[in-house]
């Protein structure tokens, strides 16, 4: 392994992580898309070698990055710069409490692993309803990219994108090609800033509204009807079909809603406004 001068010693990406280094050319890209003001604590998520980290903690407060491979993670805290502490640990499995150092908000850099990108961008979203993040920039595959920025009606509209857009303004800031990474992956990547902010719209009970856009993207080749109907527990007899029928075409009725669009169709306050009526959801 060599050394180099950005950080910790190069080693060998590792497939079971899902490990792509950003390139040191594209790092100023990536930093110039962060835009760090000195007052700054971010949260990275996966420093890998550090590239990123390094040129972050020179325009930051702290850093505090949490690396699952317990190598890097070592490398990077004997090699990093004072205002950079260390967390060796899964981000989806580690407590809020190790790497929560202050009770101010935290901005967030990451460069997501494609395997577990998508459980992390929930993960990210649900701390932001709790007030522990002020924005995100993710580096992420450019189609998961395309699911948090597309707009409805679209065949890609469906949970990542209705909670990010619920919650964030959402917008896609440059793409990376594969050789901006080592090893390069096989697809293209993009950067992507999330603004966290108030509702959108008001959904009501939060945990129904995600119950309600889960199950209805489950069956989002059903028409709405049919998917609310889907989404019924203890429809099993003809007896039982009748009031559930009832309830669904009240509940549309309620949210001004035609029972024969598709969920992919659904605005964000159409989607509001069915949570709310749809009381047996």
């Amino acid at each position: 392994m060599t050394r180099t001068a950005l950080g910790p010693p190069r080693r060998p990406a590792r497939k079971r992580f899902g490990q792509h280094f950003l390139e040191a050319a594209w790092v100023q890209k990536v930093v110039d898309a962060i835009r760090p003001q000195p007052d700054d604590r971010f949260l990275e998520i996966g420093p890998g070698r550090g590239a990123l980290t390094a040129a972050l903690a020179s325009r930051c407060r702290s850093i505090v990055a949490v690396e699952i491979d317990r190598d890097l993670a070592a490398d990077l805290a004997d090699t990093a710069p004072p205002n950079v502490r260390v967390v060796a640990g899964d981000f989806l499995e580690t407590p809020l409490h190790e790497w929560r150092e202050h009770p101010h908000a935290y901005r967030v850099a990451a460069n997501l692993p494609y395997n577990v990108g998508t459980p992390i961008l929930f993960r990210l979203l649900a701390l932001a309803r709790e007030g522990v993040l002020t924005d995100a920039v993710l580096m992420l595959q450019r189609e998961v990219a395309a699911r948090l920025v597309v707009r409805p009606p679209h065949r890609n509209w469906g949970p990542l994108g209705v909670f990010a857009q619920l919650q964030a303004d959402v917008e896609r800031v440059l793409t990376l090609p594969p050789g901006a990474f080592r090893p390069p992956p096989r697809v293209h990547s993009a950067v992507v800033r999330l603004r966290f902010r108030e509702d959108a719209v008001a959904v009501g009970d939060y945990a129904r509204f995600v119950h309600l856009v889960r199950g209805l993207f489950m069956h989002r080749r059903k028409t709405l009807a049919n998917a609310l109907r889907e989404m019924e527990p203890g429809t099993v007899s003809r007896a039982e079909r009748y009031p559930v029928a009832l309830s669904v075409e009240r509940a549309l009725a309620d949210a001004h809603l035609d029972g024969k669009r598709r969920p992919e169709t659904l605005q964000l306050a159409e989607l509001a406004r069915l949570s709310q009526s749809h009381t047996s959801v």
